[in-house]
């Protein structure tokens, strides 16, 4: 009998997070009433720390009210079990100490039967090292993991929660942020997309943004025409980017139509970039997990550096959707992929199968429990596939060539 379950959200946020946790709480209540339910808060930094709050009935009750919030109620935070230096930094545990045994004592004093991790591949898998740990020891954890990540870039899993949210919050953004696109003469915007080193949501994005732009009227007889609204580039890590080719390009744009719009994923031309800055001499500057601090880095501006001098912009803006859409609440897609998820998770964790609940790719996209061993991250976004290079084709781009 599962009498304890734990909750735990961690790395960046997602358009799923309050949902998930809804889901879970909904499920728990119809199938096991008595488990009990608690929250590590702030991830593992609240595992590290026992800091947990509990679900009392008379909050399971109303779980549905999470639906209607992004964010996570419990709270995140970009804490890795495995990085011991940047535990020790933040005071998280002292030198010399077993992060992981520092975790499953935590987990063993409260008494906690099942682990559901919310999160992207390292958060999944370091809670199977966590599970694997606890058995070398005689105490069995079932971990069951949510795979959750706006870049949509977890193996194998076809469809991350959160993703077609934070795409449809993004092309929202974008349709307020395009308007200024004749607030001065010649003006080149940047909509800079999160996903790291996955263009998926860049690419998705734009093309829920031109979807938007498919259902609108226009008036260009009073300037109210769709190539000044269009995307006139998509800029994602897959795909190389030639520069000199595409200013030339994106001139010609600029003298017809009056403006230049870009979608560029915040991962594009990255590796260029961080050459650059070692070449200077300049640190590169890093997160707990090893990643490239993007917002310092800041590709936007590096772009519009390049390209607002080649096409003659008179006026340069760059704007980053990245916060607004992956705080948003959940839409309809993602509510019922996420219904049907915490419902196989809960169902799998009374019957003790760990695993992460996904679409599995190698599977026919069957929602599954995948084995933590084959759950991996860095997926690369396809764009090969005949959607994109149509769209591509349809913005006047030519057809991407893979980045080596």
């Amino acid at each position: 009998m599962v009498k304890k379950v734990a909750l735990l959200t961690a790395g960046g946020f997602a358009p799923c997070l309050s949902s998930a946790i809804a889901g879970l709480v909904r499920r728990y209540t119809e199938v096991s009433p008595e488990t009990t339910i608690i929250g590590y808060r702030y991830g593992y930094e609240g595992l590290l720390k026992g800091d947990s709050i509990e679900f009392p009935p008379e909050v399971r009750a109303h779980y549905d009210r999470l639906f209607a919030f992004g964010g996570s109620p419990i709270g995140n935070s970009r804490v890795k079990l495995t990085n011991a230096a940047d535990l020790v930094r933040r005071g998280l545990m002292p030198e010399g100490a077993d992060p992981l045994k520092i975790a499953a004592d935590q987990l063993i004093a409260d008494g906690v039967d099942v682990l559901h991790t919310i999160g992207g591949d390292d958060t999944n898998t370091t809670a199977a090292d966590l599970a694997a740990f606890l058995a070398t020891n005689d105490y069995p954890l079932t971990v069951v993991g949510l795979p959750k990540t706006i870049d949509n870039d977890i193996v194998p899993v076809r469809q991350s929660l959160g993703a077609w949210t934070a795409a449809e919050q993004g092309a929202r953004f974008a349709a307020n942020i395009i308007g200024e696109h004749n607030a001065a003469p010649r003006e080149l915007i940047i909509h800079e997309v999160m996903g790291r080193n996955c263009g998926y949501l860049t690419a998705e994005t734009a093309r829920r943004y031109r979807a938007w732009l498919d259902e609108q009227e226009w008036l260009p007889e009073v300037g109210l025409k769709r190539e000044a609204w269009e995307v006139h580039a998509v800029y994602v890590p897959e795909a190389q980017i030639d520069l000199d080719a595409e200013a030339e390009r994106l001139s010609r744009v600029m003298d017809e139509v009056g403006n230049v719009t870009i979608f560029l994923s915040e991962g594009a031309g990255v590796n260029d970039i961080v050459a650059r800055l070692q070449a200077a001499g300049q640190e590169v500057p890093l997160d707990a997990f090893g990643h490239v601090q993007l917002d310092k880095v800041n590709p936007g501006e590096w772009f519009a550096k390049q390209f607002a001098p080649r096409i003659r912009a008179a006026k340069t803006m760059v704007q980053k959707s990245g916060y607004f859409s992956r705080s948003a609440k959940s839409n309809n897609e993602d509510l019922e992929l996420i219904a049907a998820t915490c419902d196989m998770a809960v169902d799998a964790a009374l019957a003790g199968n760990s695993g992460v609940v996904g679409q599995d790719e190698e599977a026919g996209d069957e929602l599954s429990v995948i084995a933590f061993p084959r759950i991996a991250g860095h997926k690369p976004f396809d764009v090969d596939q005949d959607w994109y290079r149509r769209m591509l084709s349809e913005i006047g781009q030519p057809a991407p060539v893979r980045a080596e």
